[in-house]
């Protein structure tokens, strides 16, 4: 079968990562999370004191940042390199999402990444999840998938993954959170989330993550077979 680009875009922590990856494993894909990307830069910035308001300090920023993802072979997942270090579990943490989406707005920033990006897919077999990926970094992608969930449940799943890692946070400073970066994601100038005209859209407010994996990996078999 012919490989491809499958792009899953969505708001932030309606299952779009864990659903990507699955689908990678279950398709043999490489699997590429650009929220990561986007988060290792903002961690970055926060220790290099760089001013997100300063376009020349963000490009000479820019310049001295390398991402990777390399598969932890104890526990097979994938995790985020900033500048050869592991960053993994810090670029999780809510201080780094409380800042994200502003770092993700800045034009320069998203211009590095979305390069970055369209080099890593440029030979297809990949899965790729983010906020413009299927309208900005492949808008030709054979399969687009468009996730949403409601505010509450998304903050409830996110109070559930960061309690995993030993962070104790109230549910209603994780829903303002939700909001903030929903706001601003939606209505930045550069590359703001949307649903491409072609893209599946897909609620998982009462979906369970392998009813979510079942589902897109169903989808990109069909699609597979009509190429």
């Amino acid at each position: 079968m012919p490989k491809i680009v499958i792009a899953v875009d969505g708001y932030s922590s309606c299952g779009k990562s864990t659903t990507a990856k699955g689908v990678a494993a279950r398709l043999g894909y490489a699997y590429i999370d650009t929220g990561a990307m986007y988060r290792a830069v903002t961690l970055y910035f926060l220790q290099n004191h760089v001013s997100l308001t300063n376009p020349k300090d963000v490009t000479k920023a820019l310049e001295n940042i390398k991402i990777e993802f390399r598969r932890n072979p104890e526990t097979g997942r994938n995790e985020t390199f900033l500048n050869g270090l592991n960053v993994e579990d810090e670029i999780r943490k809510l201080y780094i999402a409380n800042m994200v989406s502003e770092v993700s707005a800045i034009t320069e920033v998203r211009r590095a990444m979305v390069a970055q990006q369209q080099r890593m897919g440029k030979s297809r077999g990949v899965v790729m999840d983010g906020r413009d990926i299927g309208t900005v970094v492949f808008p030709d992608a054979e399969l687009k998938v468009f996730m949403t969930a409601d505010a509450e449940t998304r903050a409830a799943r996110r109070q559930i993954e960061l309690l995993a890692k030993g962070d104790m946070l109230d549910i209603d400073e994780i829903l303002a959170n939700i909001r903030k970066r929903d706001l601003i994601d939606t209505t930045r100038a550069d590359s703001p989330l949307r649903q491409a005209d072609d893209a599946h859209l897909i609620d998982t407010t009462n979906m369970t993550l392998d009813g979510q994996i079942a589902l897109v990996t169903r989808m990109a078999e069909d699609t597979m077979t009509k190429i």
